[in-house]
């Protein structure tokens, strides 16, 4: 999502675009997430108390957030940056950078998907977040004081006005958000295939290879060298999740980028649909009604990007959904769901990646938008584009430069 709306939006500037990608359009981390546009979501993942949390991550493989044991020591050095970026002044300044970018998420995407014909793939009514006790609502009261404090608004439910508002909802939800200026697609990689169709139709062209490195003459970028051959360029922008890191030494940044391996179960065919995107707080997972049935997605594997899945932490998404939405709950067959495993890219601090590389001005960094990816990625594509094409940036670029930490 974050390569097509860049393209696109060097393509509506007049630039002539080239996109490189070993996989078809909307097949990567795009094609699995929840599908929510969420400007809410800009609270930082790490907290006060995330070194606290450690060893239950580790005591735990299917927990909301897991650590395989073979992983502990490459991940390590990334956990205690994750850790150190967890400080109360810390956090508010990355909420602060995470609203410049997530804000305008709707007025940026929408001129896309009128482009790409693609409207009625986008709702924009609201997202829910439920808490079965006040114990729970209590623990999550830092992340909702720190939305407040950056303007996002939202309606008190009780458990009288939960059940108004989805009668499937379980009796057990005793406390809810809505926050109705979010949104969601109903199809993910149908959203991205169509912004993607829309770029070829104008000019564009698709290279179905994987690119492995950068030609310089002295600091001028000359071409991409991918698995298909060279191609030659006058700017690259990097746009390649949780694949970005060895490309980014090459144009001269080292930076800690890990891959959140995240999980979802589709069930085709469900006996009901919620009302919006659902988020159960207990047990962190969405609940989102899509174009081919229901998604359940959530939940954070540190595994590296070669691991081979652990399909118990979709099962255990197929077991809680009934008891977030009653009707949901029962056992279903293969034929009636899919499986399926992503990786998010994601730096310590919860902030992607965004300016020009070190080693070469025309190298720039579009990359690392972990859980936000869907709804960053608009206004990225809107900011990328100011800077190819020598406009001021809309926002500030510091809090996002590859040379932060």
């Amino acid at each position: 999502m974050v390569g097509a709306c860049v393209a696109r939006y060097l393509q509506r500037d007049g630039h002539d675009v080239v996109m490189i990608d070993p996989l078809a359009p909307g097949e990567g981390a795009s094609y699995g997430n929840a599908g929510c546009f969420n400007p809410s979501s800009l609270v930082p993942i790490a907290g006060p108390d995330t070194f606290k949390q450690v060893p239950k991550y580790l005591m735990d493989p299917l927990g909301p957030l897991s650590i395989r044991w073979s992983y502990l020591p490459q991940i390590s050095p990334w956990l205690i940056r994750y850790g150190l970026a967890g400080t109360t002044e810390k956090i508010r300044q990355q909420a602060q950078a995470l609203k410049s970018l997530l804000s305008p998420c709707f007025d940026a995407l929408l001129p896309l998907v009128e482009d790409a014909g693609a409207r009625d793939l986008v709702r924009r009514d609201g997202i829910l977040i439920v808490y079965r006790s006040r114990e729970s609502l209590v623990a999550d009261a830092r992340g909702w004081a720190l939305r407040r404090e950056n303007g996002i608004a939202w309606e008190e439910l009780d458990q009288e006005q939960l059940r108004a508002f989805d009668p499937n909802l379980t009796p057990d939800a005793k406390f809810g958000k809505y926050v109705p200026h979010n949104g969601h697609t109903i199809n993910p990689n149908g959203l991205v295939k169509a912004i993607v169709d829309g770029i070829l139709k104008t000019g564009g062209r698709l290279v179905e290879a994987e690119a492995k490195g950068f030609a310089f003459d002295g600091d001028q970028l000359v071409a991409i060298e991918t698995t298909g051959g060279r191609i030659e360029a006058d700017t690259a922008v990097l746009a390649a999740g949780a694949h970005s890191k060895p490309l980014a030494v090459q144009a001269g940044d080292k930076v800690p980028l890990e891959t959140e391996r995240g999980y979802h179960v589709m069930i085709r065919n469900p006996a009901i649909l919620p009302r919006v995107p659902t988020t159960d707080s207990d047990n962190k997972f969405v609940v989102t009604p899509m174009q081919l049935g229901v998604r359940v997605a959530g939940t954070v594997e540190l595994a590296g990007l070669r691991a081979t899945p652990n399909w118990k932490r979709s099962e255990i998404l197929v077991k809680r959904i009934g008891s977030l939405f009653p009707a949901l709950g029962k056992n279903y067959t293969m034929n009636e769901m899919s499986y399926w495993m992503g990786h998010r890219p994601s730096l310590p601090d919860s902030l992607p990646v965004m300016g020009r590389s070190k080693r070469s001005p025309d190298v720039i960094y579009a990359f690392g938008h972990q859980h936000v990816g869907m709804t960053a990625a608009p206004y990225t594509g809107v900011v990328i584009a100011d800077l190819i094409s020598g406009r001021r940036s809309p926002i500030d670029l510091t809090p996002f430069r590859a040379g932060r930490f």
